[in-house]
């Protein structure tokens, strides 16, 4: 541990710079990811064309592995932080737009029709309904995407993307575990402590009732 914190500590290796640009790009990701996934799942809920389209999609992209998705972005977007973003993206969206359509889909007709049988508008049934019901779905699909994109995005480093992959990917070429081990580590942290932040999270977004009924409700994706 002495070895890797000297690494760390040595201002020729820039870690502090490799930590800041490591967060931006897996923030940056995570919250397009959201938006566009949340976006799409509410879209396709509407119906079921569209929805099983787009979950047929989400398994397709899913089974693609990263690397291919960096790769097939090179010749357009080139190197560094924008294709890896876009790649990044791209593997971040599937479980929260299945999620979100999950969760959307499964919410009872019946309650909606109640809602509206009590003079509630759109947006109150919106709002006090199925936001209540779906939102810890979806955070479950948020959480289950972050991790990836997390765990993910030190592969960024073979497109020229700064970040802790940087380390990883030159310690493999040098056999220099000590390197390896300083970009893996802090990996590993982020990606705990995102776990540990998501799952209490979910736990708050989950109506009490469903808590005491089922528990909180799990992610639809694996």
């Amino acid at each position: 541990m002495n070895s890797i914190w000297n690494y760390i500590a040595d201002p020729s290796h820039n870690f502090l710079y490799e930590t800041t640009t490591y967060l931006q790009i897996c923030a940056f990701t995570i919250v397009i990811a959201i938006v566009i996934g949340v976006g799409l799942g509410v879209v396709v809920s509407r119906s079921a064309i569209l929805g099983f389209i787009a979950i047929n999609l989400s398994g397709l992209m899913r089974a693609i592995p990263i690397i291919a998705f960096l790769i097939a972005v090179l010749p357009y977007l080139g190197l560094g932080f924008t294709p890896a973003a876009v790649a990044l993206i791209i593997l971040g969206i599937p479980p929260i737009l299945l999620n979100t359509y999950t969760g959307l889909r499964s919410i009872d007709a019946a309650m909606i029709d109640a809602a509206r049988g009590m003079g509630m508008t759109t947006w109150q049934i919106i709002r006090r309904v199925q936001a209540p019901l779906v939102m810890p779905i979806i955070a479950a699909g948020i959480r289950t995407s972050a991790i990836q994109i997390i765990a993910t995005a030190t592969l960024a480093a073979f497109i020229g993307a700064d970040g802790y992959g940087v380390y990883i990917v030159d310690g493999l070429y040098k056999l220099d575990n000590t390197e390896i081990l300083a970009g893996a580590i802090p990996v590993a942290i982020i990606a705990l402590i995102v776990e540990g932040f998501m799952e209490i999270l979910q736990r708050v977004l989950t109506p009490a009732g469903l808590r005491e009924a089922s528990g909180t409700p799990q992610s639809q994706v694996s």
